[in-house]
This record gives structure tokens, sequence and C-alpha cells, in this order.
């Protein structure tokens, strides 16, 4: 029954991931690419990483994927002129393509199996330690000062990507939150005394 789990989950993940590149409907390749992403998550629980299973589901499937699809569907993007702007590039992309298959031809080609792989994968994490305990240990204690430094190489990332979008409109009208705090009651609001039969 693994041996089965574990074939249709490789094969649904592969699949998924072909169509997400295949697929002309944007809105169909981003459900390919969820499908992708839960494969790839019965996948971790059949390796025992249950707690990196349920982040892959919570994290990616239900934040990333999800504003993926949204993005996509509220967006009105003409893709026939990205197509064809697209076109342009292709021979690089191919290019790029045969040397990426020409590097992983020479890495299969170079690798060797160590005699304890066998005996690693089948014991994930140590004797008597739960894998999420060990995958704690692991960030926090062995590489945390990396983990760290990861953490703030992204936190630069999402403010230089927000600084770099970041436009000021001159046609746009915008709150500005200080007038209105410090603004004198007595000068916000007049009081006119209407007489009857006359307007303002």
């Amino acid at each position: 029954m693994t041996v089965f789990a574990f074939y249709l989950f490789a094969l649904s993940t592969l699949a998924g991931g072909l169509f997400t590149v295949i697929a002309r409907n944007p809105v169909h390749s981003v459900l390919w690419l969820i499908l992708a992403f839960l494969s790839s998550a019965g996948l971790f629980v059949l390796l025992g990483a249950e707690f990196v299973a349920m982040l892959l589901i919570i994290v990616y499937v239900g934040a990333v994927a999800v504003l993926f699809l949204f993005v996509v569907m509220m967006l009105d993007v003409d893709f026939a002129e990205l197509k064809a702007e697209m076109a342009q590039y292709m021979p690089l992309a191919l290019l790029i393509g045969v040397i990426l298959v020409m590097q992983f031809g020479m890495a299969v080609g170079a690798w060797q199996t160590a005699e304890v792989a066998e005996g690693l994968r089948a014991q994930v994490t140590p004797v008597d330690v739960h894998n999420t305990h060990a995958l704690g240990v692991i960030l926090y204690d062995d590489y945390f000062l990396l983990f760290q430094l990861a953490g703030l190489i992204l936190l630069v990332a999402m403010i230089g990507a927000i600084v770099l979008t970041l436009r000021h409109r001159q046609d746009v009208k915008r709150q500005n939150v200080l007038a209105q705090m410090y603004r004198d009651p007595a000068k916000a609001m007049e009081l006119k005394d209407v007489k009857p039969g006359q307007g303002l």
C-alpha cells in the first residue's frame, strides 16, 4: 500500500508540474500547481515528515496558491499579447533549457549512492525524537544564524519590492491622517441660519 501511494503521489506531482507549465489557461495552471503541492505533501507524509507536509498545505496551498488564483482571476491580463512578446525570447529560453538538461545529465552521471543512504532514508530522525522536535533543533540550534540571515534577506527583499513599486500619483486623493487629527473643530463646521423659503 505504501509503494502504491508513493507512485500515485509521485505521478500526480509530475503531472501537476507538467500541466502547470503547458496549460493555456492561467487559472488551470494555478489549479494544477495546487495539485502538485498537495501531492508533494503526501510524499512528505510517506517520509514521516508530517510537520513539513502540513506546512506545505497551509502555507503554499492555503496562502500562496490561493493568492495566485485570486490575482489571475481578478486581473484583466491580455495573455495573447504576453505570449506574442515571449515568442521573441524563445531561442534564448531553449538555449538555457538545453544547458540545464546537460547539467542535470552530468550530475546524474557522476551520482554515487552512499553506503549509509538506505539507513538514513529509513530513519529520518534520531531515535526517540519526534521529527518536529528534530527539525526545530536543526533550525534553531545548529543553523540558527543562517536561519535568521535567511529571514533578514527575505525582509530586505520585501522592503525593496515595496520601494521599487511604490509610486506617488498626483491625481489620486489620499487620506492625510495627521491633518484629520490636528484639525480645529471650530473651523471644521460652520452653522448657517437658513430662513424659511430660502436656500443656502
